[in-house]
């Protein structure tokens, strides 16, 4: 979901790629569903691995998940690192309405950290101009 939003509120500023220390090997349908409600499709992303981005440029580094900013290695040349420890809503349990309802909480919360990143980063431009 992180990528999807990101992409979204910031790709026409930055590159953006997704990788996970421990990636599932697919995109959860209710990641993909909760990301349709909001007219983002990710339905052709797919699970990658960290060390698939070792040999790229990569300038700014978000972590997103529990350890996962202890996890990440750190990147040749890389200037930037911010961890957001969102909930991973996969480990959520519960009916199939409330285990939903946990994947629209943690999209709705990404949303506004990356849309408030998104706006940091356009002043930034600004301001360089």
């Amino acid at each position: 979901m992180a990528e999807g939003i990101l992409r979204h509120v910031a790709g026409d500023l930055v590159e953006v790629h997704s990788a996970g220390s421990k990636p599932a090997g697919y995109v959860h349908p209710k990641a993909i569903a909760a990301l349709a409600e909001i007219g983002l499709d990710i339905s052709t992303h797919t699970s990658k691995h960290m060390n698939d981005f070792l040999d790229r440029d990569i300038a700014t580094v978000i972590t997103v998940c529990g350890n996962a900013d202890q996890a990440c290695p750190i990147y040749p040349g890389q200037v930037n690192r911010y961890h957001w420890g969102f909930d991973d809503p996969a480990h959520a349990t519960g009916t199939e309405e409330e285990v939903m309802a946990e994947f629209r909480r943690v999209r709705d919360q990404i949303q506004l950290v990356f849309g408030a990143y998104a706006a940091g980063l356009r002043e930034g431009l600004k301001a360089n101009v």
